[in-house]
């Protein structure tokens, strides 16, 4: 028996949609949009996220595979600028053309200019920036977590705290309502409780993008619950007649990997499903 041509195997999805959607990006790639989560995603969760980076099989992955198809785009809650420095995305042959659109599509990044555009911050997120330290204290949660600064957004991590659990289910509601005073939204994660203005979230940014983009096909992977509504907006498209594959970063948060159609653990595995798609083109 002759060897593989392939130095990656190609996983199937579990689901028949899955397999349509991947399907339909093998026959016509030149269609597809390749849209990622950051963290979780193609970077490993660490306790503290100004060292997260992208693993290092992720960018070779998609320079390799980018060219292939009609568009890769990276879909984050961080700010643009951030997700490309630790991303290591920025000057890559390859990535002439990649996108990355921060804070759940407030901002972008085009590759082709190097730039990011981007409206005008919400005015409630410096007010409630301001209250937080205050607030933590007041609620008996100051030990332990600590405040993300992310611009237009502010987020509070729970996962230093002595019972990260505990401390995130205390600061939910709270958190929740201090959000609504100053005209924001809460966006729940793993062990995070971000602070955003409503609006935009990935289903948005995802579904606008490939409408921008005229895509035929779409792959969306991600690993949170802030993924949810790019897994709804996939699944839209799916009805409207474009096919779609989901998958799943990980299995931590199963409100995520029960509607995926394709699990795999972990950044890594993300980075060797990019490059296995690459060889498959």
């Amino acid at each position: 028996m002759g060897s593989s041509p392939y130095a990656h195997t190609l996983p199937t999805p579990s689901t028949p949609a899955g397999r349509d959607g991947l399907a339909a990006l093998l026959d016509r790639p030149a269609g597809a949009v390749v849209a990622l989560d950051f963290d979780g995603t193609l970077a490993e969760i660490v306790p503290d996220p100004e060292q997260a980076r992208a693993h290092p099989g992720v960018v070779p992955a998609l320079a390799a595979l980018a060219p292939k198809v009609a568009s890769v785009a990276v879909i984050t809650g961080r700010p643009a600028g951030v997700a490309v420095r630790y991303g290591g995305f920025a000057g890559v042959e390859g990535l002439d053309h990649l996108v990355v659109l921060g804070h759940y599509g407030a901002e972008r990044w085009d590759a082709v200019t190097g730039t990011v555009t981007a409206p005008a911050p919400h005015p409630g997120v410096a007010a409630a920036r301001a209250e937080l330290p205050g607030f933590l204290d007041g609620h008996g949660a100051w030990h332990g977590t600590w405040i993300e600064e992310k611009g237009r957004s502010v987020a509070v991590h729970t996962r230093r705290a002595d019972d990260p659990q505990g401390a995130y289910e205390a600061l939910r509601e709270p958190l929740a309502a201090l959000a609504s005073r100053h005209g924001l939204i809460l966006e729940p994660g793993r062990m995070v409780l971000e602070l955003r203005p409503p609006g935009m979230d990935k289903g948005v940014a995802l579904a606008k993008y490939v409408r921008e983009v005229g895509a035929t096909a779409v792959l969306y992977a991600g690993d949170d619950l802030g993924d949810l509504p790019a897994y709804g907006a996939v699944e839209k498209l799916r009805s409207d007649g474009v096919p779609g594959l989901l998958v799943c970063s990980g299995t931590e948060v199963p409100e995520l990997s029960s509607r995926a159609d394709l699990v795999v653990p972990g950044p890594g595995a993300v980075a060797s499903l990019l490059a296995a798609l690459s060889e498959r083109l």
